[in-house]
């Protein structure tokens, strides 16, 4: 039989039980609806919380770790060359924090095809006075357009403007937590301590804030001219690079090459963050679990309202068979049932999902733990819009091919004999 006639068949069979099958579409519909509604706030909140450790993270960190020396006197010795020797309490050996030919390296990091860019940067810890108030922190000094470019710093700068420190000599931009313990805001100037003693008087021009208290508590940023000088060191003090790559993927590879190349510790943003990456790859199983248990409880539902229609309209299925119609035709009529219930359940889905998300966007979300959200993130990815319709398809399809090939074994002679 030709196509049009068994889809306008199959169309005459929703309708005799219209309410039944709006309750199936339904099904499909909310399905969709909160898997796509689910997936893109669950994967906005976790790009949301990724985006507090990776936009402030470099993909490779470069700098010189203080670590025991890997060869002991003892192993020098002619005559202990040839035994195991156990060395205990052994120091650190204290080659410097900076850099050597930090100007060559980031010349050639730059050179590299898969870098965007390489950032110097300076740090050290610091005690800040302010009356009676002593707190210990950390300064780092750092390339400002470098900073902005790399990790849009000035997206965290809440009070004051993040160019003031490259303008405005004597400057420094603190964390908020920092401040709110020192009592200060900014146009205020702090008295800070560096380690060999030495005293500066630096002015407040910007407030900052992650939305990390350990960070807040105790960050600082200045430019780097100026933590140099606070430091009594000359403009080729580099203690570390920060390189972001074109594919963060890349990251543990690079690093490994560039620890060998520059003879520096090298550290990636993997193994910098692993357990923060394994709580993300973890909220998203779970989301992606939950919306596509929906997708099957629907599919579900669909499969006995399609198994009750075959009971109750075996009259009907008899008099087509009887007329001409081959059970192959029957079979293509309530597969085509069941597609016509995931068509309309899944584009009515993706409507009512896409405006869920819309509303969960407009939320506000107010917190002084995360300054520049506003409202509930959401992703608003394609992606999740096809994933959810060719599920509900393949679930439509999957739950009306089981009741359409029972429904194409029917005997007319044995039903009509029966009536």
């Amino acid at each position: 039989m030709s196509s049009p006639l068994l889809l306008n068949i199959a169309i005459a069979l929703l309708r005799a039980r219209l309410k039944q099958s709006i309750v199936a579409a339904a099904g499909v519909t909310f399905g969709i609806a909160m898997f796509i509604s689910l997936v893109s706030f669950m994967t906005g909140l976790n790009k949301m919380l990724d985006s507090l450790i990776i936009n402030r993270t470099p993909h490779i960190r470069i700098y010189n770790a203080i670590v025991p020396s890997k060869t002991q006197p003892v192993d020098l010795a002619n005559e202990y060359m040839s035994y195991k020797n156990l060395v205990r309490s052994v120091k650190p050996k204290d080659e410097g924090k900076q850099i050597y030919n930090a100007a060559r390296v980031i010349k050639a990091i730059r050179a590299d095809e898969r870098v965007i860019d390489a950032a110097p940067k300076t740090k050290t810890t610091v005690f800040f006075n302010k009356g009676t108030i002593q707190l210990s922190g950390m300064i780092e000094g750092v390339d400002v357009d470098l900073e902005q470019k790399l990790f849009h710093m000035e997206d965290y700068v809440i009070e004051g403007n993040i160019n003031d420190l490259g303008t405005v000599s004597n400057s420094i931009i603190i964390g908020k937590g920092l401040g709110d313990k020192l009592m200060v805001k900014v146009g205020d100037v702090v008295q800070v301590i560096t380690p060999d003693a030495d005293i500066a008087m630096l002015k407040i021009v910007g407030i900052v804030q992650f939305g990390i208290a350990e960070v807040d508590d105790v960050q600082s940023f200045t430019s780097l001219p100026t933590a140099q000088k606070l430091q009594g060191k000359p403009a080729s003090y580099i203690t570390d690079i920060q390189v972001k790559l074109k594919d963060i993927a890349l990251a543990p590879v690079v690093a490994r090459e560039y620890a060998q190349l520059f003879d520096v510790d090298a550290t990636d943003i993997q193994t910098a963050n692993a357990q923060f990456e394994t709580g993300t790859n973890v909220r998203n199983t779970i989301a992606y679990s939950v919306s596509i248990t929906l997708l099957i409880v629907a599919g579900f539902g669909i499969y006995n309202i399609l198994n009750m229609l075959i009971y109750e309209k075996m009259d009907a299925i008899a008099i087509l068979k009887a007329t001409g119609f081959s059970g192959r035709d029957v079979k293509t009529i309530f597969i085509q049932l069941s597609m016509v219930l995931g068509v309309v359940g899944g584009i009515i889905g993706i409507i009512l999902g896409y405006v869920l998300s819309v509303i969960i966007s407009k939320i506000p979300f107010v917190t002084e733990a995360l300054p520049t959200i506003k409202t509930y993130p959401v992703n608003f990815d394609i992606m999740y819009y096809i994933i959810g319709i060719s599920f509900a398809l393949i679930t439509t399809y999957l739950a009306g091919l089981f009741p359409a090939r029972k429904a194409a074994k029917v005997d007319p002679v044995v039903i009509i004999r029966g009536k």
